[in-house]
């Protein structure tokens, strides 16, 4: 299925002939999705072996020479998750082969530039995947991962794959837990992340078990975490739209579950955040329709600041869009039962002065309250007065479980309690609607491209001013923030 093409042209599928370029897969009975996939990487990380591995097939052509074997985009289709999800793979030229390559590095990168511009355009790519070799120093990796931000603007989910991780089986997995914290350091952020083998069964070190792992361990990847069609923002009529917000492990995924009344988020046992770009899910309340927005975890920025500038950064890329497309219902602060920290507070603070200023109804979820000595409502009776004088201010709360385990009768009762605070904040009568306004944030935005030199560092300190006195962050995240958004913005009006 992978089609040779001339050196330097990009396959890149129409709107009218989508299908041309490559053998279709025929479609089973059942699906019920597709999946566009980029794959890049410098030359010779396994790209091509990592699409053999996916498909289970020897269809794109690997060697092991100096030069590589990749000459233009190449594509592939395969149907995945029990057949319901259909991926389509775009193999690219390797990246960083000097000028007497099989693809220069400043032609190869022109090329996958294309392909992902033209792809974007289209609403038609839903996930990058990284490629890297194991033993590959980590600050080398950052140049291509800063290309590839550069061209998405974080839009779209990349995760990391990486390979020819053979000798640590049984456990490929402790090569992430050996660098994480340094691919961290040096500012790279991933959706997720597999480790994996490509190599052949008739390799030393590489036996059937490992590639089977591997198989499954980035097909698992692409399921989690690419950016689904369900994604795009598409709020339709008489639908009323929620943004839901808080700290990683605050249990938003579960609450969107509990919500919903069955499991359409992921959810993770552990404190590591499942949601690293927003997911919309629709949900329906007796009659009426929600699109309820879960947003990337917030962390605080001491613990991570790159997680933490890409984790805003994405909520107001959300608030932009549901700005042009109907406005905000509602937002729902998720908190789990605890110490209401600086953190917590900066948070809140984000969303309902800065991102949204003070136009937004807003409501607190406490969660975790499954332990609850009497009622779970008796932790707000008791805590109450601490948001208050913390000013944390709030038009409703719900004390809940979002634990089915042993607790059905609470799990039941904490669902009435949040389909009831939902439809009593989002009623007609309540808070219009936002449509956007005049904060602090939205008119730094909309202002910043035509200022001056002059007026824009005026703005720009009045901006920090008011991240560092009411949001509480230090004055260099305030500046870090403030410049990132800053460059974002006129970047992507460019």
């Amino acid at each position: 299925m992978a089609i040779s093409k001339p050196p330097g042209s990009a396959s890149v599928p129409s709107q009218s002939s989508a299908n041309s370029n490559y053998t279709a897969v025929a479609d089973p009975p059942n699906r019920t999705g597709r999946c566009n996939v980029v794959i890049f990487g410098e030359s010779g990380a396994g790209k091509s072996s990592l699409v053999n591995l996916i498909t289970r097939k020897d269809e794109a052509e690997t060697s092991c020479d100096a030069k590589g074997c990749t000459d233009a985009v190449n594509e592939h289709e395969i149907w995945i998750q029990d057949k319901t999800l259909k991926m389509k793979l775009f193999d690219t030229p390797g990246l960083d082969e000097d000028p007497r390559g099989t693809v220069p590095d400043k032609e190869a990168r022109r090329i996958l530039k294309k392909l992902v511009q033209t792809l974007m355009k289209q609403g038609d790519i839903h996930l990058i995947i990284y490629c890297v070799r194991g033993e590959k120093l980590i600050r080398t990796l950052r140049r291509n991962y800063e290309f590839i931000q550069s061209q998405v603007k974080r839009k779209i989910p990349i995760v990391l794959v990486v390979t020819s991780l053979e000798s640590y089986e049984p456990d490929m997995e402790e090569w992430w837990k050996l660098n994480e914290n340094t691919i961290s350091k040096f500012g790279m952020t991933f959706a997720g992340h597999a480790c994996v083998t490509t190599g052949m069964i008739t390799q030393s070190n590489v036996t059937e078990r490992g590639r089977n792992q591997s198989h499954d361990a980035v097909c698992k990847l692409v399921e989690q975490c690419r950016l689904s069609d369900d994604t795009v923002i598409h709020t339709g009529p008489g639908s009323k739209n929620i943004v839901l917000f808080g700290l990683a492990g605050a249990g938003k995924s579960s609450l969107v579950n509990l919500m919903a009344g069955k499991n359409v988020a992921r959810t993770s046992s552990d404190m590591r955040s499942c949601t690293l770009h927003w997911q919309k899910y629709a949900i329906k309340i007796d009659d009426e329709s929600y699109n309820v927005f879960d947003t990337a975890a917030l962390r605080s920025p001491q613990l991570g600041i790159s997680q933490y500038f890409d984790a805003v950064e994405n909520s107001y890329a959300l608030i932009q869009n549901l700005e042009r497309q109907g406005g905000i219902d509602l937002l729902l602060f998720c908190i789990r039962a605890g110490r209401l920290t600086p953190t917590l507070q900066t948070n809140y603070r984000l969303f309902n002065e800065f991102l949204c200023d003070k136009k937004v109804p807003i409501v607190v979820v406490i969660t975790y309250l499954e332990n609850e000595q009497g009622e779970m409502d008796d932790w707000w009776n008791r805590n109450r007065g601490v948001f208050d004088e913390q000013e944390v201010h709030v038009a409703g709360h719900a004390c809940i479980t979002a634990i089915r385990g042993n607790y059905p009768d609470r799990y039941a009762q904490s669902r009435n309690t949040i389909r009831s605070l939902v439809k009593e904040f989002t009623a007609a009568g309540q808070k219009g609607t936002w449509k956007g306004g005049d904060s602090t944030f939205v008119s730094f935005m909309r202002e910043l491209k035509g200022l001056s030199v002059g007026e824009e560092k005026l703005r720009m300190e009045n901006m920090v001013s008011h991240l560092t006195k009411r949001c509480g962050l230090s004055p260099g995240v305030a500046k870090q923030l403030a410049d990132r958004i800053k460059n974002d913005v006129i970047e992507g009006d460019t």
